[in-house]
Order: structure tokens, then C-alpha cells, then sequence
């Protein structure tokens, strides 16, 4: 009587949990990625805003008068890689000093 008890408790045991997995289980597409999310209430920085965040991080950020154009379209593309922005962003950072000297 003890054996078939606990065959009938295993086998209810296995039957819950199945039970438990399938309805927690969904073939849904419902939810939305988190980049998804991200990209959508994502806030659009200046070039200020950006150049100040990204130039402080390592070091001073020089003044937009202490190059010419020329001088920070050669600085942009070395401090793209060095910083790990996106074009954009260095886009948007030239485009801010160039402005700005």
C-alpha cells in the first residue's frame, strides 16, 4: 500500500509541474524587446551635451576655440575610436566644435 502511495503522490507530482510549465509557457509575441523600448524613448543629445559627456570621461574637455576645423575633423576620427562613439555622435560633436570655434 506504501509503494502505490507514493507512486500516486510521484506521478501527481510530475502531472503539476507539467501543468505548471505548459500554462506558464506562452506562443505569444506580446512582449516587446528591450531594445525596442529603448530605441523608442530614447532622448536626443546635442553635440554639446555629448561632447561634454564624452570628452570629461578620460580627460579635460579642451575649449572649441583651441582648434581649427581641420584640426578636429583629424581629432573626431581618432577620439570615435577611442571613446567608442557612433558616427552620429561624432557627427554631432564636429559639427558643435566647428560651430563653436
Amino acid at each position: 500500500m506504501k509503494t502505490i502511495h507514493k507512486i500516486f503522490i510521484a506521478g501527481l507530482m510530475l502531472f503539476i509541474t507539467g501543468g505548471i510549465i505548459v500554462s506558464c509557457s506562452s506562443t505569444k509575441d506580446t512582449y516587446t524587446a528591450a531594445t525596442d523600448v529603448e530605441e523608442e524613448f530614447k532622448i536626443e543629445k546635442s553635440g554639446a551635451q555629448l561632447w561634454g559627456e564624452a570628452c570629461n570621461r578620460c580627460h579635460l574637455a579642451p575649449s572649441p576655440a583651441d582648434y581649427n576645423d581641420t584640426d578636429w575633423s583629424t581629432i573626431s576620427l581618432h577620439m570615435r575610436v577611442r571613446a567608442n562613439l557612433t558616427e552620429k555622435e561624432i557627427t554631432k560633436i564636429e559639427t558643435f566644435l566647428k560651430s563653436a570655434n
